[in-house]
């Protein structure tokens, strides 16, 4: 995987982080202050628009997706109609449904696990698809997978109970990105390969802690993390776990809460 630069940038908190200047990410001002990480995966472009908490947009080749859109829809004014929206769980912080009904274009496909699929209306059932943890779909030339995401801890399993929520693994010609949805450091995560860039929560007690996380990344070592649904934990630390955890994964500390 090459990593492109598009305008001059300080690292900012990478750097902070101490990763130093072999992660070149791309920041482009954008309205609504949204920030664009680009990258290259094989021969194609991807492009990493985080919104907040959860949320997310990528820009891969011929296709735009959304993740767990959720909130004012102001927030997506400057990106491209989706055509693909994945949901990993009906968590508020993750499905809202008169978002998600607002931001549908006339082509756009639905991927969610199988309880959200049960409260869409029909009219969205009729454009998705529910996934169950292990099941798989091709959209365009993206090939999506459901991962298990789900806690391990049992104080914690009633949050998210093993079977029903979904995190993505995305396969494109020459790359692989990791959408974990909220989840602790389970075996499938750390079963992993091939991972380019991987979003992973650490936000107790609902997800992993940032122990827990960097210890998955020391496993299954994707090529990039972005920590995401990190509501007060300590990302540089995390960071630093990871960069005395053996991988060369580089951690990309984007605010999602701005």
């Amino acid at each position: 995987m090459t990593l492109n630069r598009r305008d001059a940038l300080k690292l900012g908190a990478a750097a902070a982080a101490g990763l130093g200047p072999s992660l070149s990410i791309a920041t482009t001002a954008r309205a609504m202050t949204m920030s664009e990480y680009a990258y290259t995966l094989g021969g194609g472009a991807v492009s990493v628009h985080p919104v907040s908490h959860a949320s997310l947009a990528l820009t891969l080749p011929g296709m735009v997706a959304y993740v767990d859109p959720v909130g004012d829809t102001s927030a997506y004014e400057s990106l491209p109609q989706p055509d693909l929206i994945l949901v990993t769980h009906e968590h508020g912080d993750h499905f809202k449904l008169e978002t998600l009904a607002a931001l549908m274009g006339d082509s756009t496909r639905l991927v969610v696990n199988p309880a959200v699929f049960g409260l869409l209306p029909a009219e969205l059932q009729t454009v998705a698809t529910a996934l169950g943890n292990g099941d798989g779909t091709t959209i365009g030339d993206v090939a999506i997978h459901a991962i298990p995401a789900y806690n391990s801890t049992p104080e914690r399993m009633n949050y998210h109970p093993e079977g029903r929520d979904n995190g993505y693994v995305l396969t494109l010609d020459g790359g692989r990105v990791y959408i974990a949805g909220d989840t602790e450091d389970i075996p499938a995560m750390r079963a992993l390969e091939g991972i380019d860039i991987a979003f992973l929560p650490m936000n107790p007690p609902y997800t992993m802690d940032i122990e827990q996380a960097a210890s998955a990344v020391s496993d299954f070592a994707p090529k990039v993390v972005f920590p995401y649904h990190y509501r007060g934990s300590d990302t540089e630390a995390f960071a630093a776990l990871v960069r005395n955890g053996g991988t060369a994964t580089e951690v990309v500390l984007h605010d999602w809460y701005a």
